[in-house]
């Protein structure tokens, strides 16, 4: 681990938060200077759960939640390796590892709470912020029932919240395959264990108030699933706002040339500092 101060924030690299299973997962650490104690945001990255990283893939979330006087704190999680298309059954057991994904943000969330005193952060003014793949872990991390007390607020960008849907009618997945399994057990299975896995299913009444980031042109997640996700969420008199970035993509990295496409940060500082109570 090291440990840096500037005249804006301290900053912590390559804390390890959990060691599952004997692997090392870090975190990397931003804490404004000044007399605290903090809300936290965790920030978890996307790589459609098989690849990504905590410093790159996230970059452009952390000076927009830092300089809304947010400490950060981006994790590493245990990735799954590359399902086989062809293959139901790699294509479940990398949907366990997933599982174990979400996992790990609640014990990043126990950390922080644990250590809040040693970051100078309330541990009750927690939000959770993902992007692609880690916006899933995020939303299943917050709305699955579990041990943990809830978080305060969760940031989803562009998000797969209805696996199936996605797998059932992604250009992506050759229709030759799709066939192949159409009808059969193997089908049944993988439909209920990407069920399990998505968000939408999980959405309760005492869920934390969303923010869904999403653009118009998402070739990987469509951004009818943020649509039907925000529905869901209000449905079950959840709070939630959506944030429509016309003609963006898939990944905020590809947004940064445009001044309309970036517009989101300063939305979505707002809304987290409205929703942690900074003053």
């Amino acid at each position: 681990m090291s440990f840096q101060v500037n005249s804006f924030s301290k900053t912590f690299s390559s804390v390890e938060y959990s060691r599952p299973n004997g692997q090392s997962l870090l975190l990397d650490a931003s804490v404004p200077d000044g007399p605290g104690p903090f809300p936290a945001a965790i920030i978890v990255h996307g790589g459609a759960w098989v690849t990504g990283d905590r410093k790159v893939s996230v970059q452009p979330l952390l000076p927009p939640v830092s300089e809304a006087g947010i400490a950060t704190f981006s994790i590493s999680y245990r990735l799954a390796n590359a399902a086989d298309a062809n293959s139901i059954a790699s294509a479940i057991m990398s949907a366990a590892v997933v599982n174990s994904a979400v996992e790990d943000v609640r014990q990043s969330i126990a950390f922080v709470r644990e250590h809040a005193a040693e970051y100078n952060v309330d541990p009750a003014r927690i939000a959770l912020i993902g992007e692609s793949a880690g916006a899933q872990l995020a939303s299943m991390a917050a709305l699955k029932p579990g041990a943990l007390t809830p978080v305060q607020a969760v940031v989803a960008l562009y998000s797969p919240s209805d696996l199936g849907s996605i797998v059932r009618n992604s250009p992506r997945i050759p229709a030759s395959v799709r066939a192949q399994f159409k009808g059969t057990p193997f089908e049944t299975m993988l439909m209920n264990v990407l069920r399990e896995l998505s968000p939408i299913a999980w959405v309760h009444p005492n869920a934390p108030p969303f923010l869904l980031v999403h653009g118009t042109n998402d070739p990987v997640v469509p951004f009818q699933q943020s649509v039907d996700m925000c529905k869901t969420l209000r449905e079950s008199e959840v709070s939630c706002e959506l944030i429509t970035v016309e003609g963006g993509g898939h990944g905020m990295r590809w947004w940064e040339g445009s001044p309309a496409q970036t517009a989101y940060k300063s939305t979505m500082a707002a809304w987290l500092r409205k929703r942690l109570s900074v003053q």
